[in-house]
């Protein structure tokens, strides 16, 4: 079989002396080109901090507590560990040092490093709990 059809005329652009025909013309992609990144909005970031807040005031907390069950089972205060826990616990808790003057000293250091444990907690795992509503 033979074509009968007349030969198209050359496009513009094709002869020798004429400006160069324009490059190949692509057909739009099927698939849209992914948006910018953006910042993820469900609240991951918040929580990780209302984790973090969290877990700062328990660890507070446990350095206060377990100094009070050191000194309260009379533990070696020439201990390396003891001293350590002593020394943590004496920098948690400097701003309610001498609140409470009582006759016994164990309640004292009781009351002394207990109210600190029980506000870190408190503030710790509030502030936590408002961040997680957001």
């Amino acid at each position: 079989m033979s074509d009968t059809r007349p030969p198209l005329p050359e496009p513009p652009g094709y002869g020798y002396g004429h400006a160069p025909a324009p490059g190949p013309q692509y057909a739009e992609p099927s698939v849209p080109p992914a948006a910018p990144a953006q910042r993820r909005r469900d609240g991951s970031g918040t929580r990780r901090a209302a984790l973090v807040i969290h877990t700062i005031a328990d660890v507070a907390a446990a350095f206060l507590g377990l100094w009070i069950l050191l000194y309260l089972l009379q533990a070696n205060h020439a201990n390396v560990f003891v001293g350590f826990v002593r020394d943590v616990a004496d920098s948690l808790a400097w701003w309610s040092q001498d609140i409470f003057t009582m006759d016994t000293e164990n309640l004292r250091v009781l009351l002394d490093y207990g109210l600190p444990a029980v506000l870190y907690l408190a503030v710790g795992h509030g502030v936590a709990m408002r961040l997680r509503r957001f």
